[in-house]
C-alpha cells in the first residue's frame, strides 16, 4: 500500500513564509503559503496512493478532500517530525514538503513505480535541501539526526541512506519558495492553481 504524506504546519501570519516579508506583508505570506500547500494537496489527491495523510503542526487543518487522513507532527527538530511521520507509515512511503506548489505528478512518477533495483528516492533542493523523500521500507532511523535547514542537508540525507545499505535514485531537483527570488523562479513555472490566481491578484 502507497502512502503519500505531505508535511505541513497551520499557515498563520508571522509564523510561515517570514523570509518573504518584505517585500510582501506577514498577512500576505501567510496566504501564500497556504496556496501553496493547497496546491500540493491537490497534487497529491491526484497521484495513485492508497493513503494520503496530512502531518500537520497547528491547530486548524485546511480542507482536505474525502479520504485523507490528518495526523498531528510531534515536538521537535524537522528531522525528529519526519520521522515520526515515517514511523506511522507501513509499505512503499512518498514524503513532501509544503513549499514545492510547482511540483507535478510527473516529478514524483517514479517514485511511485518502485523498480527491483531502488530502495529511496531524493527530489533534492535547489537551496541544498530535499523537497521529497520516498523510501520502499519506512524507517525513523534514516532521518532521525539529518541536520536539516541547511546547505548540505540533501547531501547528508542521502548519505545516511546510502551508509544504510540502500540503493538511492534521485527526482528532479526543484526550488523551494524560501524568499521573495525563490518565489519569482516558481511563480514563472505556474499555470493554473491557487498560489498562481493569488499572485495574480497580489501584483
Amino acid at each position: 500500500m502507497t502512502t503519500i504524506v505531505v508535511m505541513a504546519k497551520e499557515c498563520r501570519p508571522g509564523r510561515v513564509k517570514t523570509r518573504l516579508h518584505p517585500p510582501f506583508t506577514l498577512q500576505q505570506a501567510a496566504r501564500i503559503a497556504e496556496a501553496s500547500l493547497l496546491d500540493t494537496i491537490t497534487t497529491v489527491s491526484e497521484l495513485p496512493a492508497q493513503r494520503r495523510v496530512l502531518c500537520f503542526d497547528g491547530d486548524t487543518a485546511p480542507p482536505l478532500p474525502m479520504g485523507w487522513e490528518v495526523v498531528a507532527q510531534t515536538d521537535g527538530t524537522l528531522d525528529e517530525r519526519i520521522a515520526y511521520a515515517l514511523s506511522g507509515c507501513d509499505g512503499p512511503t512518498v514524503l513532501v514538503g509544503m513549499d514545492t506548489p510547482q511540483f507535478s505528478i510527473g516529478d514524483v512518477a517514479a517514485a511511485l513505480t518502485w523498480p527491483a533495483d531502488i530502495d529511496a528516492w531524493l527530489g533534492p533542493a535547489t537551496d541544498g535541501g530535499f523537497w521529497a523523500l520516498a523510501l520502499r521500507r519506512p524507517d525513523s532511523g534514516l532521518v532521525r539526526g539529518v541536520a536539516m535547514s541547511r546547505a548540505d542537508t540533501g547531501a547528508r540525507q542521502r548519505q545516511r541512506l546510502e551508509e544504510a545499505g540502500l540503493r538511492v535514485a534521485e527526482l528532479p531537483t526543484l526550488t523551494d519558495i524560501d524568499d521573495a527570488a525563490a518565489l519569482d523562479e516558481v511563480a514563472a513555472q505556474l499555470t493554473d492553481g491557487h498560489l498562481a490566481r493569488l499572485l495574480q491578484e497580489t501584483r
